[in-house]
């Protein structure tokens, strides 16, 4: 099949990647060949399959090729990018005469979809899927060439059956198909969001409760997920979740539900995330009684979570944001994020960027574990203890075990223990 993919966001290439690896005839729409955005480039298996279907001759530019010679088109546009991407189905209604499939992987708002199927003509089997974005950032090669299920906007069975040949590699272990109408595959993926934001949402709730009456958040959630109605998944406490296109799809259900039913369920969530971001800040500021001036504070994590480059409203910003503006001084370490940190505030005699987690946490009087990277689940705690000036731990992720870390000598605080 002949497959055109449009979009510089994880999906596209992803999709770009898998579909050529397959022996499709792909043409990647834009002017590079390899993803600008460095999260992109460090996804696992990602570079070495485009390099590979590059030089198989199956991959080609934009350039190489006519984008709009193909007769499917694989749309993995920004967030919110409508205006862009009615431009590109308008072009191919006006190009192609016969049959033409447009899977539409962004999120462009409720009934997007139909709107770009409105420029096409159904009578000429010209028509739109809706296919949620469902990838997570370092296990999206995996979960597309072997999803356990496809949510599939679909409203016509020619498109059905088009997108079924198109998939066909990908889904012979069983692979469900749900089939529904575009608007409520769209909404279904909004409602999938924003089931997770109000979990994380209740149980950072739940921790700055049980941090009042005294009790381990972590113990509690143990004890909830033994009840299959409730089960362990996005029940983390934590300092906030970030990310842009999950934060997008909260605030665009969150617009929805307060334009069309006065409702400000999910406002709230977004409002307490923001306010959970600055917890390991308040918590390093009320334990040094309120003065921070000249401290030396490590950082481990910038990232907004493990596996990922990307900052998007990651709590490092806003905890960094307040380190500064108190005179800190902040020596910083992410496995992979450190650049892109670097990139967004520039050099500052405040801020020392560290390659190694040992050397951000020389001299520190404490530290503040903000992404739960692999690398930092079990450090050197003699070691640790013997760098630092004054050792005092702030876990924002609720890694280390409290009472391990006191029986070693340091000044532990968590999340909601």
């Amino acid at each position: 099949m002949k497959i055109c993919v449009w979009g510089e966001e994880l999906a596209a290439w992803i999709a770009a990647a898998q579909f050529a690896g397959f022996g499709n005839d792909v043409i990647k729409a834009g002017s590079e060949m390899a993803p600008a955005d460095s999260s992109n480039r460090v996804e696992p298996g990602l570079m070495e399959q485009l390099q590979h279907s590059i030089d198989a001759g199956k991959l080609v530019s934009n350039e190489q090729e006519d984008p709009f010679s193909a007769d499917i088109h694989w749309l993995a546009i920004g967030p919110g990018e409508l205006e862009a991407a009615t431009e590109i189905v308008a072009r191919i209604a006006a190009v192609h005469t016969g049959q033409v499939l447009v899977i539409n992987q962004s999120n462009l708002g409720s009934g997007a979809s139909d709107q770009l199927q409105q420029r096409l003509d159904a009578e000429r089997d010209q028509h739109v899927i809706y296919l949620p974005d469902m990838l997570q950032a370092g296990q999206a090669m995996r979960q597309f060439s072997n999803p356990d299920v496809l949510l599939v906007g679909c409203e016509h069975e020619a498109a059905r059956i088009m997108f079924a040949a198109l998939m066909r590699p990908f889904t012979r272990e069983g692979t469900e198909l749900r089939m529904m109408s575009r608007r409520e595959a769209e909404f279904t993926k909004f409602a999938i969001t924003g089931m997770l934001a109000l979990r994380l949402g209740y149980i950072n709730e739940l921790a700055t409760l049980a941090d009042h009456v005294g009790v381990d958040i972590e113990t509690v959630r143990d004890g909830m997920s033994t009840d299959p109605r409730v089960g362990p998944h996005y029940l983390a406490p934590g300092c906030g979740f970030g990310g842009q296109h999950f934060t997008q799809y909260i605030e665009g259900l969150a617009g929805l539900l307060s334009k069309t039913r006065g409702s400000t369920l999910l406002e709230t969530v977004l409002t307490q995330n923001e306010q959970h971001k600055e917890l390991p800040f308040r918590k390093l500021w009320q334990h040094f009684h309120c003065d921070l001036s000249g401290r030396r504070i490590a950082v481990w994590g910038l990232a907004f979570k493990p596996g990922v480059t990307t900052i998007d409203g990651a709590p490092s910003l806003k905890t960094v944001d307040a380190l500064l503006a108190q005179g800190a001084i902040i020596q910083l370490h992410d496995p992979e994020a450190l650049e892109e940190f670097r990139f967004h505030y520039g050099e500052s005699e405040q801020l020392v960027y560290c390659d190694e987690p040992y050397d951000a946490v020389n001299n520190a009087d404490a530290l503040l574990l903000l992404t739960a990277w692999p690398e930092y689940w079990s450090p050197n705690y003699t070691e640790l203890h013997r760098l630092m000036k004054d050792p005092v731990i702030i876990d924002g992720r609720n890694v280390y075990d409290p009472q391990l870390l006191h029986d070693l000598g340091f000044t532990y605080y968590g999340v909601g223990r």
